[in-house]
């Protein structure tokens, strides 16, 4: 067949392909359904106060998407059919950018005997890599505490994310159920501990009360034994 008339066929057959929606796939835009975001939730070795939350997203679109939501990115990274085309520089404007810290402490909490654990976010390193690392600094040596992710559910509350803990311990974050309970630690909450000590003392103060009665009660015996005798 001559050149030409390979070109014209070629043409026709695309254009026939085109007609009947058989085109190149296009590129996957953000959605909740990828792989999933996760978080690892680990008790600091030097500092038994403060708990540490370490945020990976799941697809690098997501990070793009984020992005754009927090004001980060121009809002044309995501195109108008929902595409998103994830670039390395999204993760560099976006680890260290403030807004980013913020939605982090805001999305993730962690309260300690019902007492909220203040969270410093450390300058991510590679965001798309290694993630993002918060550390939440209770008011006390931690035991059990409360950890709430609710990561990108603002923007789909398909969002899921699976959590690590000590131990092998593992949960799962959805919209729904976004708080979770660890044991981290082995100290004893504050409100235990004090009724503990409150028991403590007043068994002690009990003991030292019966022994003095008793001893009142030997020296009354000893005295009417005494006066019967003389």
């Amino acid at each position: 067949m001559p050149i030409r008339g390979l070109a014209s066929g070629l043409a026709v057959l695309a254009c026939v392909a085109a007609a009947a929606g058989v085109v190149a796939p296009a590129p996957a835009a953000a959605h909740p359904f990828g792989d999933p975001q996760t978080v690892a939730i680990s008790l600091d070795a030097a500092r038994p106060e403060v708990v540490r939350v370490r945020w990976k997203v799941g697809g690098l679109d997501d990070l793009t998407v984020l992005g754009v939501a927090l004001g980060v990115l121009p809002s044309d990274r995501v195109l108008l059919d929902g595409a998103v085309f994830y670039e390395d520089s999204d993760a560099a404007a976006v680890g260290p950018s403030p807004r980013f810290a913020d939605y982090l402490r805001e999305r993730i909490t962690v309260t300690s005997d019902g007492r909220e654990c203040a969270g410093a976010v450390a300058p991510p390193t590679d965001l798309a890599r290694d993630g993002a690392a918060v550390d939440y600094a209770c008011p006390g040596a931690v035991g059990v505490v409360d950890v709430a992710v609710r990561m990108l559910t603002d923007l789909d509350p398909a969002y899921q994310t699976l959590a690590t803990g000590p131990g092998g311990a593992r949960a799962v974050y959805t919209f729904d159920a976004y708080t979770h309970e660890w044991r981290l630690g082995d100290a004893v909450p504050a409100a235990g501990g004090g009724a503990g000590t409150g028991r403590g003392a007043a068994l002690q103060i009990g003991a030292v009360v019966g022994a003095l009665l008793l001893l009142a009660a030997a020296a009354a015996v000893l005295a009417r034994r005494r006066r019967v005798a003389t």
